[in-house]
């Protein structure tokens, strides 16, 4: 609600004064907004409004009752419009952590309301009618999938990583390589999780080369496991050297050492057998001896926020028993959702067409291209003639982290200011325009221009349909 900036009151000893908050609240129509936002919030938006009033000049119009509870309302509908917004993700980016990261399939929507309408096994044992362990829920899923003896479940990987340190290695050395001393989002950076955790950091080697031999001189009393990092959002190329997986592991086991292993991305299918780049698995590493693998839920597995651990039975079982992994547990809808996804595994022919992530990252550029072709006269005639849209072919990437040299062949919808003058603030505007739609459009500006990635657009109808809502003005 916008208080009137450039009004004229009435002077003199004819001056019109505000009315008072109860005359405004006993207004039929104001009255009428109590059942459905109660009597306080209303009382507070009246008192907003004329307090608004009262900072400036006001017309007599203003105080008319019509346009008094038409103010309130608003106020109203404002304030309480929920702050996360469902928007188009047409960035080019299919895993954006800033815009929610995966898409959860149609099973996992629907196992998170079931789990949230009505009272569910969470922490009950069915057969025996004895508490329960929530992990146990997906537990024998994921070893399934990943051939680890047990697993278990955070809030995300970084608080696995975090539980994993804290745990195996509190007030004793983690040793790692100086190349995979990774920083992701959010500044988030192994050797600061470390110190927290506890854990003392030890690195080898070089940023570029590390070798086994810098893993072998670092091992000695106070070391507690040796740490690899799967370097998920880089890469480093040309004269570089990094030890295998399977070497660190007979390294480790022969000094009876664990192994952790943070994969990050943690794609739980061979992505190759899909037309993407080669993506380390968790199956994989367990495969090469690693005793215990982390990776987020929500990147290229597809599912909700999560951190999981799989590995040892023995290790699992140290992870659940410290004080931290209550306050680093999931919720029911997180286990559902999981459990869901999990379940798609089970039928590799049918992942790419059921798993949102897996279906965008391999939505065919022809496909993209054509969507954009059929959507390019509705956006031309709501951004005007002042502006000129086409199709362009561009590169979309995977994101948070996940294959970060990866591109996937794309299209775009592409508008630039028809005239150079001022063309930086008509782009600004536009995207303001795009935001400030119903549903907000979120693209990039790269070039002059302002870039529509459709690789992410499902529902091409209701993008067309609100574009005539979009105001340049």
């Amino acid at each position: 609600m916008t208080a009137p900036t450039s009004v004229s009151s009435v002077p003199g000893p004819n001056a019109v004064h505000l009315p008072s908050v109860d005359h405004v609240l006993n207004l039929p129509a104001v009255a009428e907004l109590f059942p459905r936002y109660g009597r306080p919030a209303v009382t507070q938006a009246v008192r907003e409004h004329l307090q608004a009033l009262r900072q400036y000049r006001f017309q007599l119009a203003d105080l008319e009752e019509s346009f008094l509870a038409r103010s309130v309302d608003e106020w109203l509908t404002q304030n309480h419009a929920p702050r996360l917004k469902t928007v188009f993700n047409l960035t080019g980016t299919v895993l954006h952590t800033n815009l929610g990261r995966a898409l959860l399939p149609d099973e996992a929507i629907v196992a998170v309301t079931a789990a949230l309408h009505a009272p569910c096994n969470l922490e009950y044992d069915l057969k025996t009618g004895a508490r329960g362990e929530r992990d146990a829920l997906v537990e024998n899923l994921l070893c399934e999938l990943t051939g680890a003896e047990a697993a278990t479940i955070v809030n995300n990987n970084a608080a696995a990583v975090f539980l994993a340190l804290n745990t195996l290695a509190p007030r004793r050395e983690v040793v790692v390589s100086r190349g995979e001393l990774v920083e992701i989002g959010g500044s988030f950076r192994i050797p600061d999780i470390m110190k927290q955790a506890g854990a003392k950091l030890c690195e080898v080697g070089t940023t570029n080369r590390t070798h086994l031999r810098d893993f072998e001189q670092a091992i000695g009393p106070r070391t507690a496991l040796l740490m690899k990092v799967h370097a998920s959002n880089y890469r480093i190329e040309g004269f570089t050297a990094a030890v295998a997986a399977h070497e660190l592991c007979d390294l480790s086991h022969r000094h009876q050492l664990p192994v952790l292993e943070d994969l990050g991305a943690g794609s739980l299918v061979n992505l190759e057998d899909y037309g993407l780049p080669h993506e380390p698995t968790p199956r994989d590493s367990i495969a090469a001896g690693v005793d215990l693998v982390s990776f987020s839920g929500d990147k290229l597995l597809g599912g909700p926020q999560a951190g999981v651990l799989v590995g040892r039975r023995e290790l699992i079982a140290r992870l659940r028993k410290n004080p931290l992994k209550r306050a680093l547990r999931v919720g029911k809808e997180t286990l559902a959702a999981l459990e869901a996804v999990l379940l798609l595994y089970r039928n590799p022919e049918a992942l790419a067409e059921r798993l949102p992530t897996l279906r965008l990252l391999t939505r065919p550029h022809t496909d993209i291209a054509a969507a954009a072709r059929r959507l390019l006269a509705s956006l031309q005639a709501a951004c005007g003639a002042c502006y000129e849209v086409e199709v362009r072919d561009c590169m979309s990437q995977i994101g948070s982290g996940s294959l970060p040299v990866a591109q996937l062949p794309s299209a775009a919808l592409v508008t630039q200011p028809r005239s150079r003058k001022g063309a930086g603030q008509a782009l600004a505007r536009l995207e303001d325009a795009l935001r400030a739609l119903p549903m907000p459009v979120i693209g990039y500006v790269r070039d002059g221009a302002l870039w529509l990635d459709l690789r992410c657009l499902a529902d091409e109808a209701a993008f067309a349909a609100q574009l005539a809502q979009m105001d340049l003005a």
